[in-house]
Formats: C-alpha cells, sequence, structure tokens
C-alpha cells in the first residue's frame, strides 16, 4: 500500500540511517495514515555523484527526496500531518534541518493496487479486509509487523 522511496547522492547514507529512516517512515505512515505497518515499504535509491540537479545544475547540498505512493480517501489534514511528520522525523534521523529533506505524496485510488494478492482496502476499511484472509495469509502479515516491534525494542 504506502510505497516510500528515498533518494539521496550515493553514499550519502549508512545502513543504520537506511533503518532509522525506515522505521519512521513505517511508524508515521501507520500512526497518522493508520494503515497497519505491514502494508509500509521504504526503498532506497541512490543517485551517483553528478546525476541529481536542482534548477539545472548539480545539487550543491546533501538532500534526502521522499516520494509516497499512498491510497487515497484520507483528508487534507492528515495529509499535511504526514508529511510534516515524515519531514521532521527523516531530518531528525539524519541531523539535519528540514530544509534538506523534501516530501512528496502520490494518492492512488484502492482499487488501482494488489497487495498480498489481493486488491486493496478502502481507507478505514483495512481490519475487516484482513479478517477476510486466510490464516495463512494472515500469519504471514503478523510476523511482518512482530519483526518490526522487535527491531523498534533494540
Amino acid at each position: 500500500m504506502p510505497t516510500y522511496t528515498c533518494t539521496a547522492a550515493s553514499g550519502l547514507l549508512n545502513q543504520e540511517q537506511k533503518d532509522a529512516i525506515a522505521h519512521a517512515v513505517t511508524r508515521a505512515h501507520s500512526e497518522i495514515g493508520g494503515a497497519p505497518s505491514f502494508f509500509v515499504q521504504v526503498y532506497f535509491q541512490e543517485v551517483p555523484e553528478g546525476d541529481l540537479y536542482i534548477g539545472g545544475g548539480p545539487l550543491a547540498h546533501d538532500h534526502i527526496f521522499l516520494y509516497g505512493r499512498i491510497r487515497g480517501g484520507r483528508g487534507d489534514i492528515m495529509r499535511k500531518s504526514l508529511i510534516k511528520r515524515l519531514s521532521d522525523d527523516v531530518a531528525g534521523v539524519l541531523g539535519v534541518q528540514a530544509f534538506a529533506v523534501w516530501v512528496y505524496l502520490l494518492e492512488l485510488p484502492a482499487a488501482a493496487m494488489v497487495e498480498f494478492g489481493h486488491i486493496l482496502p478502502e481507507a478505514g476499511e483495512e481490519a475487516a479486509w484482513t479478517k477476510a484472509l486466510s490464516g495463512e495469509e494472515r500469519k504471514k502479515m503478523q510476523a511482518i509487523e512482530e519483526r518490526l516491534a522487535a527491531s523498534e525494542g533494540d
């Protein structure tokens, strides 16, 4: 469901920072957006030096670009809260000013996505959707949430 791509210059982020960003994005999206954490996907894309431009010229300072593709159906207040939280949390992980973190959200209709082999539910209908899955599918999703909870306890 929510898929976030974190784009940065090659070598800017180490593994510990990537882990912390992935956890922060997952928590923010789950807490503000209401989706279970097992839906949240975060992947990282590194751009070679000289391949990232702003205003027609090479980027002269370190920036992080976070692109989120999320289900539509939520209001402006939730979107603005989520964007602000994502920006603040990523900046906090990296110890940079919010100036360096750019966040973009693209909303897609739930009926335009399939995950875990099923068309996604509308916002707010996650519990009923999950309950309708097979026991085996629910166990796999539970394992994802348990892994996240265990890693946050470390």
